[in-house]
């Protein structure tokens, strides 16, 4: 089966940033992470981004994320697009993260912006293009100026488009209207790095979403994305409004990870909501909070509960 992308989409549309389950003693459980993947793009996802954030790639090493992505790309490999995190504030690091993704078949890179270091508009470029050049996979580069300290600029966007394997972007700046100009400017195909944005940068010329929600509601982001493609707005702003309780409880605290693993845990979709540390699991108050919302859109009934 060919791979659901194009030139103006070429990671698909609609992709989560996936989680990393691990096992009560702290090991990473690959079977749930099949679990899990296989869920998801049987409810409909086009692309998968591993070794995220979400994923808790701060915390997993290089033979772990080797495995997760081969095992992953092994289960759902010929029906969405795994995309690897291969970004570090360490270039050399990111190279080896790069070329190990792609030798465990990857289909992409993510590139977050170095972080901590705050380097400049030409590092970001010498950075971002170096990992380009590392291997034969289309990049996707990640700016998210809350965790990196430094938003890209447009002339930086300008110089990134022009390297031939650099081909999107995950924006998670909350800037949409600097998206629509950049996106003029470069031809780079968008991704939305924040579900709660989702309709505005579809709005602004977005043609996709990477998602920490859709774990959870995956099936009504893909539903919003169709509808509002095919001009029905109504439609996909309703639907959007129909998940902005799970929206709200998963990201509202800046805490996605730990709020998106208690979700899959009641949901059973993980077996164990272990994180790595300095990660930490939600608390009561918040697993709650988290619950209320799943049963405000109907994936939880009243009972569930610690």
């Amino acid at each position: 089966m060919a791979l659901p992308t194009s030139s103006t989409r070429p990671f698909g549309t609609m992709l989560t940033a996936m989680v990393t389950p691990f096992s009560p003693d702290g090991a990473v459980d690959l079977d749930a992470a099949v679990a899990l993947a296989r869920h998801l793009v049987d409810g409909g996802h086009d692309g998968l981004v591993l070794n995220g954030t979400t994923g808790e790639s701060p915390t997993t090493h290089a033979p772990e994320k080797a495995d997760l992505v081969r095992a992953v790309v092994d289960a759902v490999g010929d029906r969405a697009v795994v995309v690897a995190g291969a970004g570090s504030n360490d270039t050399d690091h990111s190279i080896r993260m790069a070329e190990q993704s792609a030798a465990a078949g990857a289909h992409g890179l993510l590139v977050v912006s170095p972080y901590y270091s705050r380097p400049s508009q030409e590092g970001i470029v010498q950075h971002t293009t170096a990992i380009a050049d590392s291997t034969d996979l289309p990049v996707m580069v990640y700016d998210i100026p809350g965790r990196s300290g430094v938003r890209l600029t447009s002339e930086t966007y300008e110089r990134l488009a022009g390297h031939d394997k650099i081909v999107a972007v995950k924006d998670a700046t909350g800037d949409v209207y600097a998206a629509a100009q950049n996106i003029a400017r470069t031809g780079l195909a968008w991704y939305s790095g924040d579900d709660a944005l989702y309709l505005p940068f579809l709005a602004h010329g977005a043609v996709g979403l990477v998602s920490v929600v859709g774990h959870v509601v995956g099936r009504e982001l893909v539903e919003i994305g169709q509808a509002f493609q095919a001009g029905d707005h109504a439609r996909a702003t309703s639907l959007f409004v129909s998940i902005v309780p799970v929206i709200d409880a998963v990201m509202g605290g800046g805490f996605g990870v730990v709020m998106i693993k208690s979700a899959l845990v009641d949901l059973g979709l993980i077996p164990d909501g272990h994180l790595r540390l300095p990660q930490v699991g939600a608390t009561q108050a918040e697993a709650e909070a988290v619950r209320a919302a799943l049963r405000a859109v109907g994936l939880l009934d009243g009972s569930a509960s610690l």
